[in-house]
């Protein structure tokens, strides 16, 4: 059974990732109109200029790292299902990442006297954890049947029902509709 949920996720974060990535290489924007778009308006900074190669370039690389680990979770879900040992590793280390790449903007925006940057990673972070929990969540509570054990479970149930319902018309008892078997 294809995970809908899974996959709606994974490709939203690898887009929201890549997008941030691409604002980040832009060459008249840089890393100010990254954080602009995560919703924090950068007026100056003290130490380092966020257009410098030296803070693009890691920072872009980063998120780059990450967008294509959602798309890799995201073809994960498509092949394999919840059942394949290791599903879920891809998805954890996409999502580890993610949290790790936020924590050093923070970290890094902290160190530059940039104003408002932790209500909005924790406002990401947060919206990373519950994405992490529905993921495994619907990971989780589908159960692993192969197709051909699904139609034997069905059979088999259909086979129960069409018993009741003969034994109910045989004996005689009143059916749903109060008016008798026959």
């Amino acid at each position: 059974m294809r995970h809908v949920l899974t996959s709606f996720l994974s490709v939203h974060w690898a887009i929201v990732f890549g997008l941030l990535a691409l604002i980040c290489i832009d060459g008249n924007r840089g890393v100010a109109a990254a954080l602009g778009v995560l919703g924090v308006a950068v007026e100056s900074t003290r130490l380092i200029n966020l257009e410098n190669i030296v803070v693009v370039a890691p920072l872009a690389t980063a998120l780059l790292v990450v967008a294509v680990l959602f798309f890799w979770a995201f073809v994960d879900t498509l092949i394999n299902d919840a059942s394949s040992p290791g599903a879920d590793s891809v998805i954890r280390i996409a999502f580890i990442s993610a949290s790790g790449v936020m924590s050093m903007i923070l970290i890094g925006g902290a160190a530059q006297g940039i104003n408002g940057l932790f209500m909005v990673v924790a406002v990401q972070l947060a919206a990373l954890l519950a994405s992490y929990v529905a993921m495994l969540a619907e990971r989780h509570s589908v159960p692993a049947l192969d197709e051909d054990e699904f139609h034997a479970t069905a059979h088999g149930m259909a086979k129960a029902a069409a018993h009741n319902s003969l034994l109910s018309l045989i004996s005689g008892r009143t059916g749903s509709n109060g008016k008798g078997g026959r």
